[in-house]
């Protein structure tokens, strides 16, 4: 075939393939799409971009704040990070501690419990599994007083189990996370073909080299989901910390910056938005460096269930 062939050909397969690919639509008929997403965007951002601009405003005010900086200063970091009256950083290391627990633990008894409802039949799983589902219908925030009765009983057996004690509010935020967690993950599981298991055990792997060195692997996007999931509404929790801790330094931020901004919003303002800002900071990078299991994780945990 000759060169003139050659490019007579090239551009009838182009012809062909613009023809073939789907057109777009004309922007007269998808403009109010471009409009919804845009206010969608807007409304989302406003808060944000407020407590940016409060977190750089020299100005404490509520009612003097805008969305634009009227002065621009670092002074309100300083202040809540320096302010002997509220230990900031021991709030943030205690919000740390606690969230990153309660995430890593709930990521490893959820994963231990999906893979019994999972990979085993015996007597009792459908029950379970239903039972898990259903005490999720009851949030926490109902059973506070029992919680709390709950917690100061075990207090006198276990003191560290007791008030005033971050390892006992670990506790009772991994009972409220199982039901949810263990029926995410165990549908990702199921995606995952048994075969493999029967491939690891005839190579005479035990069922703990199976579920540690097979199935957890190839289930990381699901576990960074759960993960991060649970992190993320750990630092937002309130309500059970402020009740289960009493003492300043052991509470986590939620709790420490309500007590620091009560009654004196108009004084605390910008240093209460400077710390709420500060306060996103983890989230933002764990959420970073787990971007690119998120999606999958999400979408591939429903194929079965």
């Amino acid at each position: 075939m000759s060169v003139v062939d050659e490019a007579a050909a090239g551009r009838t397969a182009a012809k062909t393939a613009r023809k073939r690919a789907p057109r777009r639509a004309p922007m007269r008929d998808t403009w109010w799409r471009h409009l919804v997403g845009i206010v969608a965007v807007v409304f989302a951002l406003f808060p944000i971009v407020y407590v940016v601009s409060a977190a750089f405003d020299a100005n404490n005010s509520i009612g003097g704040s805008s969305v634009v900086p009227g002065r621009f200063t670092l002074h309100n970091f300083g202040q809540i990070l320096h302010n002997p009256d509220a230990p900031y950083v021991h709030w943030y290391l205690n919000t740390l501690w606690i969230a990153a627990t309660t995430a890593v633990s709930t990521v490893l008894l959820g994963a231990l419990a999906a893979y019994a409802f999972s990979r085993f039949r015996f007597r009792g799983r459908r029950m379970g599994m239903l039972f898990l589902l259903l005490i999720q219908m009851f949030p926490q925030l109902l059973l506070i007083v029992a919680i709390y009765l709950i917690v100061l009983r075990t207090g006198d057996v276990f003191s560290s189990l007791g008030l005033n004690s971050r390892i006992a509010l670990v506790v009772v935020y991994l009972g409220g996370a199982m039901g949810v967690n263990t029926w995410l993950i165990k549908g990702f599981f199921d995606t995952i073909p048994s075969e493999l298991d029967e491939s690891a055990r005839v190579d005479g792997a035990t069922p703990a080299q199976i579920f540690w060195g097979v199935v957890l692997p190839l289930a990381a996007p699901v576990l960074a989901v759960v993960g991060l999931l649970s992190f993320v509404f750990t630092v937002n929790e309130f309500v059970i910390a402020s009740v289960l801790l009493s003492s300043s330094s052991k509470v986590p931020l939620t709790v420490g910056m309500q007590g620091y901004i009560d009654q004196q919003y108009g004084q605390r303002w910008g240093p209460f938005t400077a710390g709420v800002l500060l306060a996103a900071v983890p989230a933002i990078l764990l959420f970073s460096f787990l971007q690119r299991y998120i999606v999958s994780g999400l979408t591939q945990g429903s194929v079965k269930g």
